[in-house]
């Protein structure tokens, strides 16, 4: 146990604890602005400060000592009884552990170390002089985070589904021209580590990570990294950071130095029955329950006079051994791959000279895609990354054209029920129309077959609609499909795949094959055929929140998810917009529009300005069955054909359920009549 810093004198009276600071510039300046209000308060006296650059004139007040560094300082038996570290990252180890042993305890900035080498040399050295070590991690002295743990642990937002960070904020230019280290991973061969997660919203990672339950290294079982850069520098400035703890607890950290503009980083704790967002900069938390919501700002605890109140690492509120898990992420981003550069045609520069900052395309979409799906960049397929789902998978081409890419689906959140799908699909000019991970369903995943209820497992992801609750309601029963074997060809593609039901049991099997083919100059056909079979012996029910008391909910089967389409138009050869041709029966329905890259989520992540372009697909009914056409516009893009919709189908062992669906996919608009004659030459070359 180490004794209080305040101690009682022979003469009686408690003395004040001696302070000293080492570097009074940057966030040092706000260091001596806390220690003037403690030290006007009879809280603590400081003694001295330490820094190559002194203070202004008149910034101490008198009988404050100055010296160069902390080794003048101590050398001179100024013999403080806390220091405060308030320097380059690449100094605070070694300053950390010449304090610790001349006796004091230490308020350490963040970040504390620039490596886990650096975190156990500063532990061991603060265990072997029985000092403390104290993080400056303001935001961990926040009451509203013993708040959210309380409601937590009371199930105010039933359980946990993962947590996330995220930050949208704005750097110029100057900020990374502030010192030699800023924006290094490293300097004259020292590590440094700055970047986004690490230094400028390092407050996101530790926060995330303390709601996570994650403090020690021993609690985080895997570190994801992605990361990227917008500016000139060594440093991410743009990155996800996904974090796996022991507890399965996932924290997905999305930040950024590169938006349109700067708003107040938050760290959010998603429910099945609600969420809790804490603002922590503002400590703001917004409660969202089945209650309702409602907004409450707590207090903070100044982390030196918790400090300074300290009589062991248990009374600390950012303590050295309670950020190991901070520290884990740190080294994994120190030993990552060095970020990669973001291509200019992705970037907008806005301002001029010292002032100007850059901008990447989309990113404000992609920051919140990325912690609802707890998806990394390269996985949401950003352009910029020249990895990930936009860009791969096995591709299928018309005479050397990609028009689409096939996705295994490894990648997907298990609450998204992981499945195969097709995205980007697009058309014969490169226009994309399909959409994935959307911010309004980030379940929805290209085009492809789910289904929401197979005999009570969900392949379809997200919240279950069950007849019981007459609602949607989070459940563990989320299943994926995998792909057991599969022959890719020129125009064709031929899969078994297994639906997996959530305790691994195989409950039905697919035959899936996919024919693509040139349709003239403008449009190309798309074909589906698949048959679901049960896997298990006996009956399985195929089912849709329709058939489980949903009203015109019957979703479920060939799914088709759209990015926003500008001036959509939808029709049969009997109906017109959305209302009327929901539900119905009809041999073909088209939806033609402007595929706007400047409004679609697909937009959001090309960062494409143009006014978009025009395109028009036809969706052709199966011919094994008259399954009714489930449109969605108004809410999100959507077009499907239902296989349950107000009842299930059975599937049986050796009788599957069959359908084929085929889409024609065109540049331009067409009207009924292009339809018709496509149609009829579509029949004429079968």
């Amino acid at each position: 146990m180490t004794e209080q810093l305040a101690t009682t004198t022979a003469e009686g009276p408690t003395r004040l604890p001696r302070v000293a600071l080492v570097g009074v510039h940057g966030f040092g300046e706000r260091h001596l602005e806390n220690l003037d209000r403690l030290s006007a308060a009879g809280a603590l006296e400081l003694v001295a400060v330490a820094d190559p650059n002194p203070p202004a004139k008149d910034t101490l007040e008198p009988g404050v000592d100055v010296y160069a560094s902390l080794h003048e300082l101590l050398a001179a038996g100024v013999a403080p009884d806390a220091v405060i570290i308030s320097t380059p990252i690449q100094t605070h180890a070694p300053l950390a552990i010449a304090a610790l042993n001349a006796g004091a305890n230490v308020y350490l900035e963040k970040p504390p170390v620039a490596s886990m080498v650096q975190y156990r040399e500063v532990m061991a050295a603060a265990a072997s002089a029985g000092r403390l070590v104290q993080v400056g991690f303001q935001s961990l002295g926040s009451e509203a985070l013993p708040a959210i743990e309380a409601l937590v642990g009371a199930g105010a937002i039933g359980e946990v589904r993962g947590i996330s960070a995220t930050g949208l904020w704005l750097r110029t230019k100057a900020y990374f021209k502030r010192s030699r280290w800023a924006g290094k991973r490293s300097l004259n061969g020292t590590d440094v580590v700055d970047g986004v997660a690490t230094n400028a919203l390092a407050h996101a990672v530790a926060t995330g990570l303390r709601l996570a339950g994650a403090r020690t290294v021993a609690d985080v079982e895997s570190v994801d990294t992605d990361l990227y850069r917008a500016n000139d520098t060594e440093s991410d400035d743009t990155s996800v950071v996904r974090v796996r703890t022991t507890n399965g607890t996932v924290l997905t950290c999305a930040l950024t130095l590169c938006a349109p503009e700067q708003s107040a980083p938050s760290v959010t704790v998603y429910g099945t029955q609600g969420q809790l967002t804490l603002f922590y900069t503002e400590d703001r938390l917004e409660i969202s329950t089945p209650e309702g919501a409602r907004t409450e700002t707590f207090g903070r605890k100044d982390l030196l006079e918790n400090l300074l109140a300290a009589r062991n690492h248990k009374d600390l509120l950012s303590p050295l051994g309670g950020v190991g898990a901070y520290v884990s992420v740190l080294e994994a981003i120190r030993t990552a791959d060095s970020p990669r550069a973001i291509h200019p045609d992705f970037i907008t520069w806005v301002g001029d000279g010292d002032d100007a900052h850059p901008v990447v395309h989309g990113i404000g979409s992609l920051i919140r895609r990325a912690a609802l799906r707890q998806a990394t960049f390269a996985e949401l397929g950003a352009p910029w990354t020249a990895v990930g789902p936009a860009a791969g998978g096995p591709a299928m081409e018309i005479d050397g054209t990609p028009v689409a890419a096939v996705q295994d689906g490894t990648h997907i959140r298990p609450t998204s029920s992981p499945r195969p799908y097709l995205h980007p699909v697009r058309t014969l000019a490169g226009t994309v129309v399909t959409d994935h991970i959307p911010e309004d369903h980030v379940w929805h995943l290209g085009a492809g077959v789910a289904l929401q209820d197979v005999d009570g497992i969900n392949f379809w992801g997200g919240r279950t609609y069950t007849r019981d609750a007459g609602a949607y309601v989070w459940r563990k029963d989320h299943g994926r499909i995998v792909i057991e074997f599969a022959e890719h060809s020129n125009g064709q593609r031929r899969e078994q795949l297994g639906w997996i039901g959530p305790d691994g049991t195989r409950v039905l099997r697919e035959q899936r094959e996919w024919r693509w083919a040139a349709v003239g100059n403008s449009t190309w056909k798309l074909a589906l055929d698949f048959t679901l079979e049960s896997a298990t012996g006996h009956p399985v029910l195929l089912g849709s929140p329709g058939s489980n008391g949903r009203p015109q909910g019957g979703y479920g089967g060939f799914f088709w998810r759209l990015p926003k389409v500008s001036d959509a138009t939808i029709w049969t050869p009997d109906a017109r917009g959305e209302d009327a041709v929901h539900g119905s029966v009809a041999p073909w329905l088209a939806w033609s529009g402007t595929f706007d890259a400047g409004t679609s989520s697909a937009a959001h992540v090309t960062g494409d300005p143009g006014l978009g372009h025009p395109a028009t697909l036809v969706f052709l009914a199966s011919p094994q069955a008259p399954d009714p056409w489930f449109v969605r516009h108004s809410g999100y893009p959507g077009v499907g054909l239902s296989l349950a919709w107000d009842a299930p189908v059975s599937t049986k062992p050796g009788n599957p359920v069959h359908r084929t669906v085929t889409v024609l996919i065109t540049d331009g608009f067409l009207a009924t009549q292009d339809i018709e004659q496509l149609i009829t030459t579509l029949g004429e070359s079968a």
